[in-house]
C-alpha cells in the first residue's frame, strides 16, 4: 500500500464511494427492517418487506463497495473494478425505470430514484468511461 497517492482525486473519491456502499451494505445486512422504513427512498412502494431480499441486495452493495475500494486503491485494475461496480448501479437503474414505466411504482419515483438510483448509475458510467480513457499502459 506504499504505492497508492493518497492524495490522488481518483483515490479519494472511489474510496469514499467504497466506503458510502458498504456502509450501505452494512445496514441492508444487520438491519434489513430498520432500512426498509428508514431509508427515505419510498422502500415500502416496492412491496411488502423481504428481510431475506434486502440482505441479498446488501450483498450486492457490498460486492460493489470492495470492487470500488478496489479501484481506488489499485490504478491498473481500476477500469475492470468499476465496470463490475457499473454493472450493478446500471442494472439497479433498469430496474427502477422499468418498474416505473410498468406502473409497478407510482409515477413519483422518478424524482424519488433521481438521486440515489439513477444519478449514481450516470456517474458510475462517465467515471468508468474516464477510467478506461486513463488506463496506465
Amino acid at each position: 500500500m506504499r504505492d497508492v497517492d493518497w492524495t490522488s482525486p481518483w483515490t479519494i473519491g472511489l474510496g469514499l464511494a467504497g466506503v458510502a456502499n458498504l456502509a450501505h451494505a452494512g445496514w441492508m445486512l444487520l438491519d434489513p427492517a430498520g432500512w426498509y422504513t428508514g431509508l427515505p427512498a419510498a422502500v415500502p412502494d416496492t412491496g411488502p418487506l423481504n428481510t431475506h431480499f434486502v440482505r441479498d441486495i446488501g450483498g450486492a452493495f457490498a460486492a460493489t463497495g470492495v470492487a470500488l475500494l478496489w479501484a481506488a486503491l489499485r490504478p491498473r485494475l481500476r477500469a475492470p473494478m468499476l465496470a463490475i461496480a457499473g454493472v450493478f448501479y446500471v442494472l439497479h437503474a433498469v430496474i427502477h425505470v422499468t418498474d416505473t414505466l410498468a406502473g409497478r411504482l407510482p409515477a413519483s419515483h422518478w424524482l424519488i430514484d433521481a438521486p440515489g438510483v439513477y444519478l449514481p448509475a450516470l456517474v458510475m458510467v462517465a467515471v468508468t468511461l474516464a477510467a478506461v480513457r486513463t488506463a496506465p499502459r
